[in-house]
Protein backbone atom coordinates (compact mmCIF):
# COMPACT_ATOMS: atom_id res chain seq x y z
CA UNK A 1 0.00 0.00 0.00
CA UNK A 2 2.73 2.48 0.98
CA UNK A 3 4.70 1.76 -2.18
CA UNK A 4 1.67 2.66 -4.28
CA UNK A 5 1.08 5.84 -2.30
CA UNK A 6 4.69 6.90 -2.63
CA UNK A 7 4.70 6.12 -6.33
CA UNK A 8 1.77 8.47 -6.72
CA UNK A 9 3.71 11.47 -5.49
CA UNK A 10 7.08 10.89 -3.89
CA UNK A 11 10.33 11.43 -5.72
CA UNK A 12 13.79 12.61 -4.83
CA UNK A 13 13.77 15.87 -2.88
CA UNK A 14 13.51 18.73 -5.36
CA UNK A 15 15.60 21.88 -5.38
CA UNK A 16 14.42 24.51 -2.92
CA UNK A 17 13.40 26.86 -5.73
CA UNK A 18 10.97 24.28 -7.20
CA UNK A 19 10.14 21.85 -4.41
CA UNK A 20 6.46 21.54 -5.25
CA UNK A 21 6.53 20.60 -8.91
CA UNK A 22 4.19 17.69 -8.27
CA UNK A 23 1.04 16.69 -10.10
CA UNK A 24 -1.62 16.01 -7.52
CA UNK A 25 -4.25 13.45 -8.51
CA UNK A 26 -7.24 15.50 -9.71
CA UNK A 27 -9.96 13.06 -8.62
CA UNK A 28 -12.59 12.17 -11.18
CA UNK A 29 -16.03 13.02 -12.49
CA UNK A 30 -17.02 9.37 -11.93
CA UNK A 31 -15.20 8.33 -8.78
CA UNK A 32 -16.74 4.85 -8.69
CA UNK A 33 -15.34 4.11 -12.13
CA UNK A 34 -11.95 5.79 -11.63
CA UNK A 35 -11.28 4.58 -8.06
CA UNK A 36 -8.12 6.68 -7.51
CA UNK A 37 -5.83 6.05 -4.53
CA UNK A 38 -7.27 7.82 -1.50
CA UNK A 39 -4.01 9.37 -0.33
CA UNK A 40 -1.05 10.82 -2.18
CA UNK A 41 2.33 11.44 -0.52
CA UNK A 42 5.02 13.84 -1.72
CA UNK A 43 8.44 14.15 -0.12
CA UNK A 44 9.50 17.79 -0.05
CA UNK A 45 12.85 16.82 1.43
CA UNK A 46 14.09 14.33 4.00
CA UNK A 47 11.81 14.57 7.02
CA UNK A 48 9.15 16.74 5.33
CA UNK A 49 6.13 15.15 3.68
CA UNK A 50 3.04 16.61 2.04
CA UNK A 51 -0.03 14.36 2.01
CA UNK A 52 -3.15 15.00 -0.04
CA UNK A 53 -6.53 13.31 0.41
CA UNK A 54 -8.00 12.62 -3.01
CA UNK A 55 -11.07 14.67 -4.05
CA UNK A 56 -12.88 11.38 -4.67
CA UNK A 57 -12.24 10.27 -1.08
CA UNK A 58 -13.47 13.63 0.24
CA UNK A 59 -14.53 16.68 -1.73
CA UNK A 60 -12.59 18.75 0.82
CA UNK A 61 -9.38 17.26 -0.67
CA UNK A 62 -7.33 18.24 2.37
CA UNK A 63 -3.58 18.72 2.45
CA UNK A 64 -1.80 17.41 5.55
CA UNK A 65 1.82 17.95 6.53
CA UNK A 66 4.28 15.68 8.35
CA UNK A 67 7.42 17.27 9.82
CA UNK A 68 10.04 15.00 11.39
CA UNK A 69 12.70 16.16 13.84
CA UNK A 70 15.44 14.30 15.69
CA UNK A 71 13.28 13.58 18.75
CA UNK A 72 9.65 13.69 17.60
CA UNK A 73 7.43 14.38 14.61
CA UNK A 74 4.47 16.68 13.98
CA UNK A 75 1.43 15.98 11.81
CA UNK A 76 -0.44 19.17 10.91
CA UNK A 77 -4.13 18.26 10.50
CA UNK A 78 -5.54 14.76 10.21
CA UNK A 79 -8.03 15.27 7.41
CA UNK A 80 -11.65 14.55 6.70
CA UNK A 81 -11.97 10.77 7.03
CA UNK A 82 -11.95 8.68 10.21
CA UNK A 83 -12.32 5.24 8.59
CA UNK A 84 -8.87 3.70 7.92
CA UNK A 85 -10.42 1.38 5.33
CA UNK A 86 -11.30 4.45 3.25
CA UNK A 87 -8.25 6.54 4.15
CA UNK A 88 -5.10 4.74 5.40
CA UNK A 89 -3.74 7.87 7.06
CA UNK A 90 -2.35 6.57 10.35
CA UNK A 91 -0.75 3.53 8.72
CA UNK A 92 0.90 5.73 6.11
CA UNK A 93 2.13 8.33 8.59
CA UNK A 94 3.51 5.73 11.00
CA UNK A 95 5.33 3.99 8.14
CA UNK A 96 7.04 7.28 7.25
CA UNK A 97 8.33 7.81 10.80
CA UNK A 98 11.86 6.60 11.57
CA UNK A 99 12.55 4.25 14.44
CA UNK A 100 14.20 5.29 17.67
CA UNK A 101 15.58 3.10 20.45
CA UNK A 102 12.11 2.07 21.66
CA UNK A 103 10.14 1.97 18.43
CA UNK A 104 8.66 4.63 16.20
CA UNK A 105 9.60 8.25 16.81
CA UNK A 106 6.95 9.95 19.02
CA UNK A 107 4.28 11.82 17.06
CA UNK A 108 2.27 14.95 17.83
CA UNK A 109 -1.00 15.36 15.92
CA UNK A 110 -2.02 19.03 15.89
CA UNK A 111 -4.55 21.03 13.88
CA UNK A 112 -4.78 24.38 12.15
CA UNK A 113 -8.35 24.60 13.49
CA UNK A 114 -11.24 22.51 14.72
CA UNK A 115 -13.42 22.15 11.62
CA UNK A 116 -14.20 18.47 11.17
CA UNK A 117 -12.43 18.06 7.84
CA UNK A 118 -9.16 18.92 9.62
CA UNK A 119 -9.50 16.53 12.57
CA UNK A 120 -11.65 13.52 11.61
CA UNK A 121 -8.53 11.42 11.14
CA UNK A 122 -7.65 11.81 14.83
CA UNK A 123 -9.63 8.65 15.51
CA UNK A 124 -7.06 6.60 13.61
CA UNK A 125 -4.27 7.73 15.94
CA UNK A 126 -6.16 7.34 19.20
CA UNK A 127 -4.54 4.69 21.38
CA UNK A 128 -1.38 4.35 19.29
CA UNK A 129 1.80 4.27 21.40
CA UNK A 130 3.80 7.51 21.67
CA UNK A 131 1.16 9.54 19.83
CA UNK A 132 -0.12 12.76 21.40
CA UNK A 133 -3.25 14.35 19.93
CA UNK A 134 -3.54 18.06 20.67
CA UNK A 135 -7.12 19.02 21.65
CA UNK A 136 -8.81 20.92 18.82
CA UNK A 137 -11.17 23.06 20.90
CA UNK A 138 -10.25 26.64 21.74
CA UNK A 139 -9.47 26.02 25.42
CA UNK A 140 -7.44 22.92 24.59
CA UNK A 141 -5.37 24.74 21.98
CA UNK A 142 -4.62 27.66 24.29
CA UNK A 143 -3.76 25.40 27.21
CA UNK A 144 -1.59 22.99 25.21
CA UNK A 145 0.53 25.66 23.52
CA UNK A 146 0.57 27.96 26.55
CA UNK A 147 -1.13 31.01 25.02
CA UNK A 148 -1.72 33.24 28.05
CA UNK A 149 -3.07 36.25 26.12
CA UNK A 150 -4.78 34.77 23.06
CA UNK A 151 -4.55 35.74 20.25
CA UNK A 152 -1.26 37.47 21.09
CA UNK A 153 2.03 35.68 21.38
CA UNK A 154 3.85 32.94 19.49
CA UNK A 155 4.28 29.41 20.85
CA UNK A 156 6.83 26.90 19.66
CA UNK A 157 7.19 23.16 19.24
CA UNK A 158 10.71 21.73 19.49
CA UNK A 159 10.92 18.50 17.49
CA UNK A 160 14.61 18.09 18.25
CA UNK A 161 16.85 20.21 16.05
CA UNK A 162 13.74 21.53 14.34
CA UNK A 163 11.60 24.31 15.82
CA UNK A 164 8.04 25.03 14.69
CA UNK A 165 6.45 28.39 15.59
CA UNK A 166 2.69 28.46 16.29
CA UNK A 167 0.84 31.74 15.65
CA UNK A 168 -2.84 32.39 16.56
CA UNK A 169 -4.93 33.45 13.55
CA UNK A 170 -8.63 33.39 14.52
CA UNK A 171 -11.24 34.62 12.06
CA UNK A 172 -12.02 31.58 9.93
CA UNK A 173 -12.44 29.69 13.17
CA UNK A 174 -12.04 30.99 16.72
CA UNK A 175 -9.07 28.69 17.45
CA UNK A 176 -7.22 28.84 14.12
CA UNK A 177 -3.41 28.77 14.20
CA UNK A 178 -0.68 28.67 11.57
CA UNK A 179 2.64 26.82 11.82
CA UNK A 180 6.03 28.04 10.64
CA UNK A 181 8.93 25.63 10.16
CA UNK A 182 12.15 27.51 10.77
CA UNK A 183 14.30 24.90 9.05
CA UNK A 184 12.52 24.96 5.68
CA UNK A 185 10.80 28.34 5.79
CA UNK A 186 7.46 26.65 5.09
CA UNK A 187 4.41 28.47 6.45
CA UNK A 188 1.38 26.22 6.95
CA UNK A 189 -1.73 28.39 6.88
CA UNK A 190 -4.64 25.95 6.99
CA UNK A 191 -7.80 27.76 5.89
CA UNK A 192 -6.52 31.24 6.77
CA UNK A 193 -4.77 31.60 3.41
CA UNK A 194 -5.10 29.18 0.49
CA UNK A 195 -5.64 29.16 -3.29
CA UNK A 196 -9.42 29.04 -3.12
CA UNK A 197 -12.20 30.33 -0.86
CA UNK A 198 -11.08 32.05 2.33
CA UNK A 199 -14.27 31.80 4.36
CA UNK A 200 -14.77 34.32 7.15
CA UNK A 201 -16.54 33.67 10.42
CA UNK A 202 -15.46 36.85 12.26
CA UNK A 203 -14.38 39.72 10.01
CA UNK A 204 -12.70 41.90 12.65
CA UNK A 205 -10.81 38.93 14.13
CA UNK A 206 -9.68 37.82 10.67
CA UNK A 207 -8.50 41.30 9.74
CA UNK A 208 -6.46 41.49 12.97
CA UNK A 209 -5.05 38.01 12.28
CA UNK A 210 -4.07 39.06 8.75
CA UNK A 211 -2.10 41.98 10.17
CA UNK A 212 -0.49 39.74 12.80
CA UNK A 213 0.43 37.11 10.22
CA UNK A 214 1.89 39.69 7.83
CA UNK A 215 4.00 41.18 10.62
CA UNK A 216 5.24 37.70 11.51
CA UNK A 217 6.14 36.86 7.89
CA UNK A 218 7.81 40.22 7.30
CA UNK A 219 10.61 39.30 9.69
CA UNK A 220 11.11 35.72 8.48
CA UNK A 221 12.41 33.97 5.39
CA UNK A 222 9.18 32.34 4.21
CA UNK A 223 9.92 29.99 1.33
CA UNK A 224 6.39 28.78 0.51
CA UNK A 225 2.90 29.24 1.94
CA UNK A 226 0.97 25.96 2.10
CA UNK A 227 -2.74 25.98 2.88
CA UNK A 228 -5.24 23.26 3.65
CA UNK A 229 -6.92 23.03 0.23
CA UNK A 230 -6.64 23.96 -3.45
CA UNK A 231 -10.01 25.13 -4.81
CA UNK A 232 -9.15 26.79 -8.11
CA UNK A 233 -7.64 25.88 -11.44
CA UNK A 234 -4.57 27.33 -13.10
CA UNK A 235 -6.69 30.02 -14.76
CA UNK A 236 -7.89 31.22 -11.34
CA UNK A 237 -11.42 29.84 -11.67
CA UNK A 238 -12.98 28.36 -8.55
CA UNK A 239 -14.19 24.78 -8.69
CA UNK A 240 -17.86 24.25 -7.77
CA UNK A 241 -18.46 23.55 -4.10
CA UNK A 242 -18.29 19.81 -3.40
CA UNK A 243 -16.41 19.05 -6.62
CA UNK A 244 -14.68 15.65 -6.77
CA UNK A 245 -12.78 16.58 -9.94
CA UNK A 246 -10.05 19.23 -10.08
CA UNK A 247 -8.82 19.38 -13.70
CA UNK A 248 -5.85 21.66 -14.41
CA UNK A 249 -5.48 22.39 -10.70
CA UNK A 250 -3.58 25.50 -9.59
CA UNK A 251 -0.31 24.91 -7.79
CA UNK A 252 -0.57 24.47 -4.05
CA UNK A 253 2.01 27.00 -2.89
CA UNK A 254 1.31 30.67 -2.36
CA UNK A 255 4.10 33.17 -1.73
CA UNK A 256 5.27 35.42 1.08
CA UNK A 257 3.92 38.34 -0.98
CA UNK A 258 0.41 36.90 -0.63
CA UNK A 259 0.79 36.95 3.16
CA UNK A 260 2.02 40.54 3.13
CA UNK A 261 -0.89 41.61 0.90
CA UNK A 262 -3.56 39.90 3.04
CA UNK A 263 -4.21 42.85 5.43
CA UNK A 264 -4.90 45.11 2.45
CA UNK A 265 -7.31 42.55 0.99
CA UNK A 266 -9.23 42.44 4.26
CA UNK A 267 -9.19 46.22 4.63
CA UNK A 268 -11.03 46.40 1.28
CA UNK A 269 -13.35 43.47 2.01
CA UNK A 270 -17.00 44.51 1.65
CA UNK A 271 -18.23 41.97 4.20
CA UNK A 272 -19.73 39.65 1.58
CA UNK A 273 -17.38 38.65 -1.25
CA UNK A 274 -14.19 39.89 -2.87
CA UNK A 275 -12.06 38.33 -5.61
CA UNK A 276 -8.28 38.41 -5.74
CA UNK A 277 -5.70 36.86 -8.05
CA UNK A 278 -4.95 33.81 -5.90
CA UNK A 279 -8.03 33.51 -3.69
CA UNK A 280 -11.52 34.76 -2.96
CA UNK A 281 -12.70 36.08 0.43
CA UNK A 282 -16.28 35.24 1.37
CA UNK A 283 -18.47 35.54 4.46
CA UNK A 284 -21.05 32.73 4.18
CA UNK A 285 -23.30 33.95 7.01
CA UNK A 286 -23.42 37.49 5.63
CA UNK A 287 -24.14 36.12 2.16
CA UNK A 288 -26.90 33.90 3.53
CA UNK A 289 -28.39 36.82 5.46
CA UNK A 290 -28.34 38.94 2.30
CA UNK A 291 -30.12 36.19 0.36
CA UNK A 292 -32.75 35.91 3.09
CA UNK A 293 -33.31 39.69 3.01
CA UNK A 294 -33.59 39.65 -0.79
CA UNK A 295 -36.03 36.73 -0.62
CA UNK A 296 -38.15 38.58 1.96
CA UNK A 297 -38.10 41.72 -0.17
CA UNK A 298 -39.16 39.70 -3.19
CA UNK A 299 -42.03 38.17 -1.20
CA UNK A 300 -43.03 41.60 0.09
CA UNK A 301 -43.05 42.98 -3.45
CA UNK A 302 -45.14 40.05 -4.63
CA UNK A 303 -47.56 40.53 -1.75
CA UNK A 304 -47.75 44.26 -2.42
CA UNK A 305 -48.34 43.63 -6.10
CA UNK A 306 -51.04 41.09 -5.24
CA UNK A 307 -52.81 43.54 -2.93
CA UNK A 308 -52.72 46.26 -5.60
CA UNK A 309 -54.13 43.85 -8.18
CA UNK A 310 -56.99 42.87 -5.89
CA UNK A 311 -57.77 46.53 -5.13
CA UNK A 312 -57.81 47.41 -8.83
CA UNK A 313 -60.21 44.60 -9.60
CA UNK A 314 -62.50 45.67 -6.78
CA UNK A 315 -62.36 49.26 -8.00
CA UNK A 316 -63.33 48.13 -11.52
CA UNK A 317 -66.28 46.15 -10.18
CA UNK A 318 -67.50 49.14 -8.19
CA UNK A 319 -67.17 51.37 -11.27
CA UNK A 320 -69.16 48.93 -13.41
CA UNK A 321 -71.86 48.56 -10.76
CA UNK A 322 -72.39 52.29 -10.65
Amino acid sequence: MLAALLAAGVGAPAHAAEPLAVRWNPGAQDCDAARPAPLQVHRYEDGTFLLRQNPCASAEANFLYLLIGAERALLIDSGAIADPARMPLAATVMSLLPDDATGKLPLIVAHTHSHRDHREGDAQFAGLPDVEIVPSDADGVRRHFGFAAWPDGVARIDLGGRVIDVLPTPGHNDNHVVFFDRSTGLLFTGDALLPGRITVDDTSAFEASARRLAAFARDRAVSHVLGGHVEMNAAGELYPMGSTFHPDERRLALARADVLALPGAFAEFNGFYSRHANYAITHPLHNLAALVVLALLALALLAWGGVRLVRRRRARRVTRAT
